[in-house]
């Protein structure tokens, strides 16, 4: 009777994380369709941002702009790198996290310069203990990826830029590829490079390009359309590293619902038999004190 107490209370623990996990299961579907929403939403603006962009660039080509500027003097051992790296706030979400910091890690080995921004409790508490300084951190955005929340992050990595206190600034992230897989990316921020723009469509009137006037001057016009589109790339990667968070968590959460119903069922079976011995060996008894009675 112990042994089937023992496990009677046992599958009243599986069943109880069981009911955890499907929950935390249908809260990251859920969660992922909303992002997935709203990046669909907003990519019309940022691909209209790109192809302004390119106008520019067609029209003004000789022209130097600072977010398009490669610090060419600078040694590459020498140069001074940012790294934003995008992790959870939390566990249970597979080998989301780990993929992420064992990228950055081999990130900030080409050089000695790096500044660090962490977005995620998960990274930030890496770093600091492994002693490493973590310069910037940008709470509670790794839950909940805004426009505002990109904004900050953009305006803050484009003054250290102009600053020449950072002279790259990279994206470390999480891709989804398909819906079941995803990989950790590093994606280049600053400086931009041109060629990721001849993609980009332009206006038929775009043919001449002499006719093309921006006012007041292309400079102008860039120095206020560049930062849009650095936030849109941060936006991008900030909801592409949440949705594979939540994609990561949704296939974690159904293996460990399936692991709990095969372990339910299989203590099932060792109840029932337990059960049946026991009840056998009741009979047993009964059949022997009744046996010894007789006599």
């Amino acid at each position: 009777m112990t042994n089937m107490r023992e496990i009677r209370s046992r599958m009243k623990s599986i069943q109880d994380i069981m009911k955890i996990t499907n929950a935390m299961h249908l809260i990251s579907s859920s969660k992922l369709k909303k992002a997935r929403k709203n990046l669909a939403a907003t990519e019309p603006y940022f691909e209209k941002l790109q192809t302004t962009i390119h106008e520019i660039l067609l029209c003004s080509p000789e022209t130097l702009y600072t977010e398009f500027t490669e610090r060419e003097e600078i040694a590459d051992v020498d140069k001074k790198r940012g790294y934003i790296v995008i992790t959870a706030d939390k566990g249970l979400a597979g080998a989301y996290n780990h993929n992420i910091i064992k990228l950055a890690e081999e990130q900030l080995k080409r050089g000695q310069n790096n500044f660090i921004f962490t977005v995620g409790q998960v990274g930030r508490r890496y770093f600091t203990k492994k002693r490493v300084t973590v310069d910037v951190e940008f709470l509670y955005t790794a839950q909940n990826p805004t426009l505002h929340r990109a904004r900050v992050i953009a305006g803050t990595i484009i003054d250290l830029y102009r600053k020449k206190e950072l002279d790259e600034v990279y994206i470390i992230y999480t891709k989804m590829i398909t819906p079941m897989k995803s990989e950790a990316q590093m994606l280049q921020v600053l400086p931009l490079k041109k060629e990721n723009f001849e993609h980009a469509p332009v206006r038929e009137s775009m043919s001449d390009t002499d006719t093309a006037v921006f006012s007041p001057s292309p400079e102008k016009v860039m120095s206020k359309v560049v930062p849009n589109y650095i936030k849109g790339l941060i936006y991008g990667a900030l909801v592409e590293a949440f949705s594979s968070e939540q994609n990561e968590r949704m296939m974690a959460m159904d293996a460990a619902t399936t692991s709990a119903k095969e372990m339910i069922s299989e203590l099932s079976l060792l109840y029932n038999r337990a059960r049946q011995a026991s009840i056998t060996q009741e009979i047993t008894e009964i059949a022997s004190g009744a046996k010894c009675a007789k006599k």
